[in-house]
């Protein structure tokens, strides 16, 4: 069984899609430390032809806290702000009336935890491009919490049973080779090349938010650029 294991991040880019699509079980791995200015909570969307970074206000947000111990600040007005920039940027999109729907629904989602927040848009997004892989959530499994880094990702494959590793290329400094091998476990990287594709007339702009494939491209030609094989 191949599994992979992944910080929960908000609307991130297709490459996260791409790495839960790969595997038969994706873990959600709420239960480690909060990082600042990382992309839990962040990510980049087109405006005006640029890059334009939207945030997901917290409350009292730590590196000192677990994630799924953050929440998000409630009293702030962010969610109408953020759906008003993703209309006014995308109206004229292809997809936009099949996808804006989806994206005011995970923005409008009533709830404060900022991972089940996640958890949840990223599950929609997974039925909205018929992806069927078991998503499961850390702090659900029962392990030694104690464990740390690279001990505690093994520790969660072997509760789960698998056989295969598999993470983002960009995870090839963390991870020891033979430290997997030892508990019979295959360790795997998906290659970071990116996708193409029009947007709008201006230069290509990659590693946006999955609003911005939704917005151009079709489930379909979606799902074609999650099949290719670049293991």
């Amino acid at each position: 069984m191949r599994v992979a294991i992944m910080q929960p991040y908000f609307l991130p880019y297709i490459g996260y899609f791409k790495l839960i699509s790969q595997v038969d079980t994706f873990v959600v791995y709420d239960d480690v430390n909060f990082i600042k200015r990382g992309w839990i909570n962040r990510n980049n969307i087109l405006v005006n032809e640029k890059a334009f970074l939207f945030t997901v206000p917290l409350k009292l947000a730590s590196q000192n806290k677990l994630i799924n111990e953050i929440e998000i600040d409630i009293n702030s007005i962010w969610k109408d702000s953020l759906l008003k920039t993703i209309q006014l940027s995308y109206a004229k999109a292809p997809f936009f009336e099949e996808v804006y729907p989806i994206i005011e629904e995970i923005v409008g989602f009533k709830e404060k935890n900022i991972s089940k927040f996640i958890i949840y848009s990223l599950k929609r997004i997974c039925d909205f491009l018929d992806i069927k892989t078991n998503i499961l959530i850390s702090s659900e499994i029962r392990k030694n919490n104690d464990l740390k880094g690279q001990e505690k990702i093994i520790e969660i494959c072997q509760k789960l049973g698998a056989t295969e590793y598999l993470n983002a290329s960009g995870g090839k400094d963390l991870y020891e080779q033979n430290e997997f091998l030892n508990k019979n476990i295959c360790l795997k990287f998906i290659g970071s090349s990116s996708i193409t594709y029009s947007q709008f007339k201006n230069t290509f702009i990659p590693y946006l938010s999955i609003i911005d494939v939704m917005m151009f491209n079709s489930s379909k030609s979606i799902v074609e650029f999650l099949n290719s094989d670049n293991l």
